[in-house]
């Protein structure tokens, strides 16, 4: 699964990465994002794709709770085709989650866990394999939600985890927002762990297990590997 991720370059950095116009004045490093949050995601609108903020955990058109999100942050990529709640979302809209790093907890002896934080050796801005979904309530009210995409870990991330997010490389992001690509079929290829060879992971400190923390300090390396 994927619970925590860390978005902490300058939104400069971004619009170079994914090659967007304009600014982002909302934009501000984020060390902790949880689940129910809000996060920055690259969609295609049919024309052209574009940042916009989504709410992590997909929330179906059909759903009569958005609660149901809070179960929804992860989609496994090998069923998500086949499951009611992101069937439609991966034929129609496919979107990339903006991260720089993401964590998993590591099992000490006995009940203690250690927080691990797992990036990029090139330190870029990249993109989760997300899917995204509209949800409209009753009395009016829109949410605009999403969820990431896991694999199978690669050999850096085995080591704490049994799987992981999808991190899809440059070559691959037009393919999976082109909006002209109906057949997940023509996807499966793209879902697969990220190179372990391109990983690095070190330990950081364990008040990022409190959601509302949120500060560079929880970032620091404790132990590197």
């Amino acid at each position: 699964m994927c619970g925590r991720f860390t978005l902490t370059v300058s939104p400069e950095a971004i619009l170079e990465q994914f090659d967007l116009p304009g600014g982002l004045e909302e934009y501000h490093p984020r060390y902790n994002v949880a689940p129910g949050q809000q996060v920055w995601a690259i969609v295609h609108d049919g024309e052209a794709k574009r940042i916009r903020q989504l709410h992590w955990g997909l929330v179906p058109f059909w759903a009569k709770d958005p609660k149901i999100g809070y179960r929804t942050f992860n989609a496994r990529s090998e069923t998500a085709a086949k499951k009611a709640a992101f069937r439609e979302p991966m034929k129609h809209s496919r979107c990339l989650i903006v991260a720089d790093g993401f964590l998993e907890w590591r099992v000490r002896s006995g009940k203690a866990k250690q927080p691990v934080r797992f990036r990029l050796k090139s330190r870029e801005v990249y993109g989760f394999a997300g899917l995204w979904e509209t949800w409209r309530g009753k009395d009016g009210t829109e949410m605009a939600t999403c969820t990431i995409l896991t694999t199978q870990p690669n050999e850096i991330v085995r080591e704490v985890h049994d799987r992981m997010p999808v991190i899809l490389p440059r070559e691959a992001e037009r393919l999976w927002l082109d909006p002209g690509v109906e057949d997940p079929g023509h996807l499966q290829g793209l879902l697969q762990p990220y190179p372990a060879d391109e990983m690095y992971a070190y330990e950081v400190s364990p008040l990022i297990g409190n959601v509302r923390n949120d500060s560079a300090e929880l970032l620091e390396e404790l132990n590197s590997k």
